[in-house]
């Protein structure tokens, strides 16, 4: 696949809450971008760059592959968990033997929770206005 004069060995989509992350992999030293910045930048906290970190982690690939990831949508946590699975996905492209492994971590179940939307005559999806009885 290219795109933009630059050859990916994967490219994979990965979901979460309402954030979506386009994730390509190249042969490289371990860079990781996001959004056209580097992941440090773009996650200040350091459990988030565990989060992203942890498929490489597993696969022992770190320093083999460099990774561009477009996310939109969402907050910290959900870009964080759709571009943790779309790594996942793609490491798994380029080798299927991962696959038990990164399974077995829990790193390729789609987490499908999303949002409740709020509901009419309630302040939230759930809570109700206070009763009255008099």
């Amino acid at each position: 696949m290219a795109t933009k004069g630059k050859t990916y060995l994967a490219h994979t989509v990965g979901r979460r809450k309402s954030s979506v992350a386009r994730v390509y992999i190249s042969e490289g030293t371990g860079k990781l971008i996001v959004n056209k910045r580097d992941y440090k930048d773009y996650f200040p906290m350091e459990t988030s760059r565990f989060s992203l970190l942890r498929p490489l982690a597993i696969a022992k690939v770190e320093d083999k592959y460099d990774i561009r990831a477009n996310v939109v949508g969402g907050g910290v946590t959900g870009q964080t968990g759709a571009i943790r699975l779309g790594i996942a996905r793609a490491l798994i492209k380029l080798d299927p033997t991962l696959r038990t492994e990164l399974k077995h971590a829990g790193l390729l179940t789609r987490d499908p929770r999303e949002v409740e939307r709020k509901k009419y005559g309630r302040s939230g999806a759930r809570k109700r206005y206070q009763f009255s009885k008099r």
